[in-house]
């Protein structure tokens, strides 16, 4: 990956003699850095979203210290930097909403200060996309260092998983098979470690893309934050993002078409999160990759699921790691021609030199591609009346007897519909009803919850039902099951036809042949649209503003439209 070096950015700050050298220098040593550490040398920004309010990043400021190590080793110059942290676990209305305003941060923050090359620390659900698409509108030498997953939660004896047995547990609660002394007994046990879920939800499966991609070090996905092996990844991650800034080796020369194919594929063989689709939509078109809704469905479809996680299996991420993580994941794709073996990577080499000598240490984590754990692991992107511009459904997660089905649609025109309702003795709903929930995508909510994993009503859960078929405009966790059509596009709150449906309608899904219909003509449909009326927006000032105005819908990544495209990293106008 060696080419022409580019003049370093950092010089143009500190490289100078006259006085704006001097104003540079002079204020960065009240910090007590020796003058050496401005004689040329890389500059690395460390990127850290590190918050006490996003427990899953809380020991990042440890990671950053590791971090340094190794780019001092290597004869860099380390500055950590602060930008806005996402806590799925906290954050109202939806961490989704500010994932662009992140990236913003990160991009500016980049650009207008003298980095040469940067490390970001990434962890908790949205943080992963937002300082990839942000770094990726500066295309630096860039490597992502993920968090790691949490230890495995343990309840009477038993794996518990963060997001899936919360929902688990809360349906048995409201079908009266756990009484709430046991479920706050579980509470204490599901989250016992530092770090993010560890589930394959969102976090995971974006530290899997970071590593599929080749922007992240062999076994960035797996690695338990507790693990002090996760220390040494940051460590080594330090050393060698001088060494990539050294050859001049930028963040597009590594995230490619290639690449972008490996991390589809990559999903589908771990059963990885439907956010991911939205996410690596978004960052390619911040490079300028192309990359469709439709290619999730081409590269994954004939993908098998591979590992046997939860949600869609038994074990957890620290399981993950134990087995052999990603890398023999990668090695088992690339021995059956699922993976471009000669795709970068920020390792060294080719993704293939970083995976290709890996070995398994328990089949019943890691299954084999020949005898995978289940025959379907991609995304399925639906189309049709309901969803002009796709739909997804995650097989794997999936009741098999549900993937064809029809039924006559319960709406909910809202959240708060839903919530006030659902549980109503006199709710119209039996178990072959498609429940629909509107109002939640994008623009609608605004922000695009993970609300479309609706929990069924009590009085069919108390039938033994778990499961239904579920539509919405709006996400779920990748810690969540079921299903669940999810991303219906164009939202109902941009005036896409799932706002047009009601109470009665009969709804046909069959996944096999990726259709999407509501049986209503379209004479009807028609009529209908003419007396639609979009709701008030939710907020008319500030971010949120800002955002329904420029929000792209999700099979375009829900990406502010003025920020699509690479616009490189040149040195800012001088200060005067």
């Amino acid at each position: 990956m060696s080419k022409k070096k580019s003049p370093r950015r950092s010089a143009e700050w500190f490289g100078k003699s006259g006085k704006d050298g001097f104003h540079h220098r002079s204020w960065m040593k009240n910090q007590g850095l020796p003058h050496h550490l401005f004689d040329g040398r890389p500059v690395i920004g460390i990127c850290n979203t590190w918050s006490e309010l996003t427990p899953c990043n809380a020991h990042f400021r440890v990671l950053a210290e590791r971090v340094k190590r190794g780019v001092y080793e290597m004869g860099g110059f380390p500055l950590e930097f602060p930008v806005m942290s996402l806590g799925e676990t906290l954050m109202r209305p939806t961490t989704m909403m500010f994932r662009n305003l992140v990236s913003m941060d990160v991009e500016e923050s980049i650009r207008a200060n003298p980095i040469d090359g940067v490390i970001l620390l990434v962890g908790c659900d949205k943080t992963t996309p937002a300082l990839l698409m942000g770094a990726a509108s500066c295309d630096l030498p860039t490597i992502a260092v993920s968090g790691g997953p949490m230890l495995n939660g343990r309840f009477r004896g038993e794996k518990i998983g963060s997001g899936t047995h919360v929902w688990k547990f809360e349906s048995m609660v409201r079908a009266g098979e756990m009484d709430m002394q046991e479920f706050m007994d579980a509470e204490a046990c599901m989250s016992r470690s530092v770090g993010s879920c560890m589930t394959m939800g969102t976090a995971s499966t974006m530290a899997s893309m970071v590593e599929s991609l080749g922007i992240g070090l062999p076994s960035n996905a797996a690695i338990p934050a507790a693990d002090s092996r996760r220390n040494v990844l940051a460590h080594m991650a330090g050393r060698r993002i001088v060494e990539l800034v050294e050859a001049d080796v930028k963040m597009s020369d590594v995230i490619t078409r290639d690449a972008m194919e490996n991390a589809m594929r990559t999903n589908g063989a771990i059963g990885g999160s439907t956010n991911a689709v939205i996410h690596l939509l978004a960052l390619a078109r911040r490079l300028g990759v192309e990359l469709s809704l439709d290619d999730w469905d081409r590269f994954g479809k004939d993908v098998p699921c591979i590992v046997n996680l939860m949600p869609s299996g038994e074990h957890l991420m620290e399981d993950f790691y134990y087995a052999g993580g990603l890398p023999v994941v990668l090695r088992e794709l690339g021995e059956h021609g699922l993976l471009h073996k000669d795709a970068s990577s920020v390792a060294g080499g080719t993704i293939w030199d970083a995976c290709s000598n890996a070995e398994c240490f328990n089949r019943d984590v890691i299954y084999t591609v020949d005898k995978p754990f289940k025959p379907q692991g991609g995304i399925a992107v639906l189309h049709g009346n309901l969803a002009p511009s796709g739909a997804i459904l995650k097989p794997s997660a999936a009741s098999a007897e549900l993937m064809q089905h029809r039924g006559r649609a319960v709406v909910f025109e809202d959240i708060d519909d839903y919530k006030a309702r659902v549980d109503d003795p006199e709710l119209d709903i039996d178990a072959s009803c498609v429940m629909v929930l509107k109002n939640c995508g994008p623009k609608g909510y605004p922000g695009m919850p993970e609300v479309g994993n609706m929990g069924l009503p009590a009085k069919i859960l108390r039938e033994g039902v778990t499961d239904m078929v579920r539509i919405s405009d709006s996400r779920m966790s990748g810690t969540a099951y079921g299903t669940v059509v999810l991303h219906t596009a164009p939202e109902s709150a941009a005036g896409g036809p799932l706002g047009l449906v009601e109470n009665g309608d009969m709804i046909e899904l069959d996944v096999e042949a990726r259709r999407l219909h509501l049986d209503v003509s379209d004479t009807e449909l028609a009529r209908r649209r003419a007396a639609w009326q979009p709701s008030a927006p939710p907020q008319d000032r500030g971010y949120a503003h800002l955002y329904v105005e420029h929000v792209n819908q999700a099979d375009a990544g829900c990406d502010l439209d003025f920020l699509v495209g690479s616009s490189g990293a040149p040195v800012p106008r001088e200060s005067h």
